[in-house]
Formats: structure tokens, C-alpha cells, sequence
């Protein structure tokens, strides 16, 4: 899964307006204008065969432009797209460890007590999603009484949001509320985008009570955007910013992945030399400054100041979906040099440890 930013919008039939199906009022597909400076281009997944292949395939495992990830405590157990039994609401994700937006999508799931299985993806032959035509992750196999892939990390959030909150609609009438819809860049490619993907399909009454005030729901929709069309672009930058970190980063890309014995020797020393160049083009690309750290700290300060000091998390007593997103993203840093630099010279601390403990007591 990539950014969504500096893309092109598909224009719809009634862009700008909202439209009711049955009690549900549906968002009008419109672009939330995220905070703090203008963002650069997605990151590109350009690459050659080979030895290309394989730095390009650990590449992949770090979401198309982001780091390191804390590793799953889940243990990992193989699961085909048919393993899937009936019943209540049964999830298993497929994913990179070392990817934020499968790093989103596991914070959602721990917080809300959700238990899921894990497979996790070997990031250059991909065999493990080969049941699929969407060849990105993470992808979710959720079963609620029938079997559903979901795709994308942020229509996965908001589609099993929904679910839970309102038990009125199938799971599969709610994600048919976010349409998949094919767009072509300024450089020709096509890509896959999702309408509506950072709303709550909600009825009015469900609304009123999960956002009591309508700012409340704007402010998430935006720095989960946020999260997703800037913060995941400072992840790479900094995580190979100098030779000796791009090393730190790949070995434990190699340790915590999917790889072979082979293909972990090549990706952690190849990868990094590469990684190293590419991180110089990202900061060009995304307009980053000479030390690419201000950018990180600049952010995740914006980020504290919009929390603000008078509330524990951005939810309030409770962390929402943006608090998710931002702890999701961020903590793929975890044991690596820019991790432990964000923590010190910014105020993001206090947020993130209330962060850690409440996943801790909430999740599974």
C-alpha cells in the first residue's frame, strides 16, 4: 500500500455533497486538505530484475517508503484464503512486519481487543497472497458469516469500525461503501485508489454518539490523512539517513522478515547500500531539509501540539482513529537510532507511552 498523496482525484457524479442509502448518510467524495506543509509526490516503487528484484522486494516489506516495525508478539501461523471457518467475526492479516500500514492495522485490531491470525508475506515471491489479484498488504481476511478480503490499511480501520459500532449492516454492504477506483498519474500509471476511506459509515443517531461534536470527527479524518500522506514519508529518510542506520535498519528487516537464508544476506547488505541512495532521492522528492530529522521532530510535534495538553490522547480519555494511526506508523521505528533521537529531542513521549500501556491492557 502506498500514500494517496500528490495524486490525481477521480471526480464523481455528486462530488461534494452527501446522499442517503437507506438511514445511512453517506460522505461526499471529497479530499480533506491534511495539515503543516504541502506533500511531495507518493513514494515510487520503480525497480529492475535480479539482484533489483530482491532490494526491491525488501523494499516492499517497508510499506513502498517506511521503516522498522516492533515486532509482532502474535505467533505466526500459515493461512490459506479457504482456512477461514464460518461464524462470528474472524480476521487474518497478511503482512509485512516491517510495514506502518500493516503496523496501523495491528494497532486497531490489539486496542480493540480483536484476535487474528497472522501470516506473514515473503516480501519477493509473495506467494502467500498469490490467492489474490491485489497484489499489496496488508490485506484482511475477515469472516463475519462469509468470507471478505479487505484492502487497503485505512479502508480496513474504517470498514471494521464500522462493523462494530453498528451490527445493522453486513460487512460486506459496509465495504461496498468505499469503491476501489482506477486513476492514471501525471506519469501515465495507473493506481488503485478508495473513495471515502477515512469515514465511518455511520446513521445519524451512531454518529451523534461516537462524534458528539461535528469538529471531532473532521480533526480525525484529517491527521489520519496526516499519518498517511506525510508522517509515513519521513519514516525512510530517517531510518537510513547514514550508512551505519540503513545496515541497523536491513539487518532487522532480515530478522524479523520472511526471507531465506540467501535472500537475507543479499537484502541486508545490498538492500542497505541501496536503501541509503534511495533515501537521498525521497528527501529530495518530499522537499525534506539537509538533516532530515527536523522534518521528523517538526511533525511529531505538530502532532503533540494538535493533542494539546488538556487531553490524554487526541480521542480524549481514549485514543480514536487518528491517535491509532500516528502510534502505528511511528512505532515501526522502535529500536533503531531515529527512534530513540524522536524520543529525546521532541515532546511525543508522554503520548506514546500512554499509547503503549492502554493497547497493552486493551489488546489481546
Amino acid at each position: 500500500e502506498r500514500p494517496l498523496s500528490a495524486r490525481p482525484q477521480p471526480k464523481m457524479a455528486g462530488a461534494g455533497r452527501a446522499w442517503r442509502v437507506g438511514s445511512l448518510l453517506l460522505p461526499p467524495a471529497w479530499r480533506l486538505r491534511a495539515p503543516g506543509r504541502a506533500f511531495g509526490a507518493a513514494a515510487g516503487r520503480g525497480g529492475s530484475s535480479g539482484g533489483g528484484r530482491l532490494v526491491l522486494g525488501a523494499a516492499f516489506a517497508l510499506g513502498g517508503s517506511a521503516g522498522l516495525c516492533l515486532a509482532a508478539r502474535q505467533r505466526l501461523r500459515e493461512h490459506s484464503a479457504a482456512e477461514l471457518p464460518a461464524g462470528s467475526l474472524q480476521l487474518t492479516l497478511y503482512q509485512y512486519k516491517t510495514c506502518p500500514f500493516c503496523s496501523k492495522v495491528r494497532a486497531f485490531l490489539d486496542y480493540h481487543g480483536l484476535p487474528y491470525e497472522i501470516v506473514e508475506v515473503n516480501p519477493i515471491m509473495r506467494k502467500e497472497i498469490k490467492f489474490s489479484s491485489y497484489r499489496k498488504v496488508p490485506i484482511l481476511l475477515a469472516n463475519a458469516g462469509s468470507p471478505l478480503q479487505l484492502n487497503d490499511s485505512s479502508v480496513i480501520i474504517s470498514a471494521i469500525k464500522t462493523y462494530l459500532i453498528s451490527r445493522r449492516n453486513s460487512l460486506e454492504e459496509i465495504v461496498s461503501f468505499y469503491p476501489p477506483i482506477k486513476t492514471v498519474t501525471e506519469q501515465g500509471k495507473e493506481v488503485l485508489e478508495y473513495e471515502n476511506k477515512y469515514w465511518l459509515m455511520l446513521d445519524e443517531k451512531e454518529t451523534k454518539r461516537v462524534y458528539p461534536v461535528k469538529e471531532v470527527r473532521v480533526e480525525e479524518m484529517k491527521w489520519r490523512k496526516w499519518a498517511d500522506d506525510w508522517l509515513v514519508h519521513l519514516i525512510s529518510p530517517n531510518v537510513y539517513r547514514t550508512p551505519k542506520e540503513a545496515l541497523a535498519s536491513f539487518d532487522y528487516i532480515v530478522r524479523e522478515g520472511k526471507f531465506g537464508t540467501l535472500e537475507g544476506l543479499f537484502a541486508k547488505y545490498v538492500g542497505a547500500v541501496a536503501m541509503f541512495f534511495v533515501s537521498k532521492r525521497l528527501k529530495k522528492r518530499h522537499q525534506l531539509r539537509d538533516d532530515v530529522r527536523e522534518d521528523l521532530y517538526e511533525a511529531v510535534n505538530e502532532w503533540v501540539k494538535a493533542v494539546g495538553k488538556n487531553r490524554l490522547f487526541m480521542g480524549g480519555k481514549q485514543p480514536n482513529l487518528a491517535d491509532l494511526a500516528v502510534y502505528g506508523v511511528l512505532r515501526v521505528m522502535e529500536g533503531l537510532e531515529a527512534f530513540d533521537d524522536m524520543m529525546a529531542h521532541t515532546n511525543i513521549q508522554p503520548w506514546y507511552q500512554r499509547m503503549e500501556e492502554v493497547i497493552q491492557k486493551t489488546g489481546v
